[in-house]
């Protein structure tokens, strides 16, 4: 990755006020069954976790954040979600950075800041 490269954050929600009236619903009453851990990990029930903003500041290089319903939308992939991308900004194509399975797995926002970090360490961004 260098400097035409950023990261593109997949939430497995769509957009829209009564989708995300929903989501807080859910979020907050069946925790255990929401369907979004990278949403569950770095938002509380109505906005971001302070201590994600502040490590958002922190990444070079630039950040999009998308829903389900514009990421199918824009990039006409079916990938499962939630997903964090390495884009290319001079072509627009997409590789994993951290699949759905593997933010599945992680347990604690720390755990993701963790691994952000020495992925973006690996590719020479950190």
């Amino acid at each position: 990755m260098d400097k035409n490269s950023g990261l593109v954050f997949v939430y497995n929600a769509d957009r829209g006020f009564f989708n995300m009236m929903a989501d807080i619903s859910h979020k907050v009453l069946s925790p255990s069954t929401y369907p979004c851990n990278l949403c569950a990990l770095t938002h509380g029930a109505f906005s971001m976790r302070k201590e994600w903003r502040e490590f958002l500041t922190k990444i070079k290089p630039p950040l999009t954040f998308m829903h389900r319903d514009e990421f199918r939308k824009e990039f006409k992939l079916e990938d499962a979600l939630p997903a964090i991308y390495i884009k290319d900004l001079r072509t627009e194509e997409l590789r994993p950075f951290i699949d759905s399975h593997t933010l599945k797995t992680l347990t604690g926002l720390e755990d993701l800041k963790q691994m952000i970090s020495e992925k973006l360490t690996l590719e020479g961004l950190l």
